[in-house]
């Protein structure tokens, strides 16, 4: 079956990186705050529920305009939310959560695209998840490492005992997951509207 690809402008991609740096400058200076309700202040900062919708916003940025355009989206909120981050948060966080971004954003266009013609979940869950997974590693480890204030051993069950930061990552993950799994629903509902960036010629 032959394809024709659409041709996109920049100004179409205004809204995506308005919303990924939205996303990433509310996170960069929710991460800040631990949620102290229901004693998850050892567990999880806000920055967990809000973060993983940048992939949700780079799946479907990948979806509609391809893994180019999604580059391009990724480098723009990388620069702008890094600006935005220092003065929200830290030049250190910013400078953390620039370099997880970037990253985990950016495995996560490579992996989406492998998978795109897969069964609809398969690129947008998978593609979540492993850019997730470095995201965490990298920024846990710039932001908080060596940070008194983040260091302060918690003993979690188990027995388990570890730095704050350690284990404020590894739960940030653990939601990261869930959310991958949640924000399933919403990439679904909008694959009618989002069209691929690759439209058959006929038959389709």
């Amino acid at each position: 079956m032959t394809t024709s690809r659409i041709r996109f402008e920049a100004k179409d991609l205004v809204l995506p990186i308005l919303a990924m740096t939205g996303v990433v400058a509310l996170s960069n200076f929710a991460v800040q705050y631990p949620i102290q309700a229901f004693g998850l202040a050892d567990y999880l900062t806000w920055g967990a529920l809000t973060y993983p919708v940048a992939f949700l916003v780079n799946d479907l940025t990948n979806r509609r305009f391809g893994p180019k355009m999604t580059r391009r989206v990724v480098y723009a909120g990388f620069a702008i939310a890094v600006v935005l981050s220092i003065v929200l948060a830290t030049p250190r966080i910013a400078l953390a959560s620039g370099t997880a971004f970037m990253v985990g954003q950016l495995l996560d266009v490579t992996v989406f695209n492998w998978l795109r013609r897969q069964t609809w979940w398969r690129a947008p869950l998978a593609g979540s998840l492993l850019g997730s997974a470095l995201d965490t590693i990298i920024f846990f480890t710039l932001a908080f490492a060596g940070d008194l204030s983040m260091s302060d051993p918690v003993t979690y069950a188990g027995g388990i005992t570890v730095p704050l930061w350690m284990g404020l990552g590894f739960f940030d993950f653990c939601v990261k997951v869930a959310m991958a799994l949640l924000l399933l629903v919403p990439y679904g509902a909008l694959m009618s509207i989002i069209r691929p960036f690759e439209t058959a010629r006929a038959g389709r």
